[in-house]
């Protein structure tokens, strides 16, 4: 209220991204906001990979092949585990996933979705410089618009006021 008397535009609100970019529904929304398909597959998939949910995933998958190594060992009898779990053609698939299809596949495509989000981050940092040099020059005494017009505002009229009582 007292800034329109005075005559003062209101602040400039910031924008909020930190709650966006912590927040797995922001998912829907940096999809939205990727051009090309490439893109929002790349996307989709650096934020799937890049949960915990997908570690443990991984993790299971490499301890699936742990048994086989353990008992190829003769740390333990082949028999204390199911001849599934202990059999080289499960080692092979392990190591196809590991060394194949996530160091060569998956790496590339989690790269270009970083880059991807990347693009959509320094966006984020220009539009929060911009709203920063906003609101520091409404702040800066030395130019118009800034923390004078709103003194020169307020000693004016406490002047009239203090002229008008003096009258009186």
């Amino acid at each position: 209220m007292t800034d329109q008397l005075l005559g003062i535009p209101h602040p400039v609100k910031t924008r909020h991204h930190l709650a966006q970019a912590v927040s797995i529904k922001g998912l829907k929304a940096d999809m939205q906001k990727v051009d090309g398909i490439n893109a929002k597959i790349a996307v989709f998939v650096t934020n799937i990979v890049g949960s915990m949910w997908c570690a443990y995933l991984f993790c299971l998958i490499a301890l699936t092949s742990l048994p086989a190594i353990i008992t190829g060992t003769g740390w333990i009898p082949k028999d204390t585990f199911p001849s599934w779990l202990v059999s080289v053609s499960l080692i092979a698939i392990v190591a196809w996933i590991a060394q194949t299809f996530i160091q060569l596949v998956l790496l590339s495509v989690i790269m270009v979705g970083q880059n991807v989000q990347s693009i959509a981050s320094d966006a984020r940092s220009e539009h929060t410089y911009e709203d920063t040099v906003k609101i520091i020059d409404a702040l800066d005494i030395h130019t118009a618009g800034g923390i004078k017009d709103l003194h020169d505002s307020l000693i004016s009229h406490i002047d009239d006021k203090f002229n008008a009582l003096t009258q009186t």
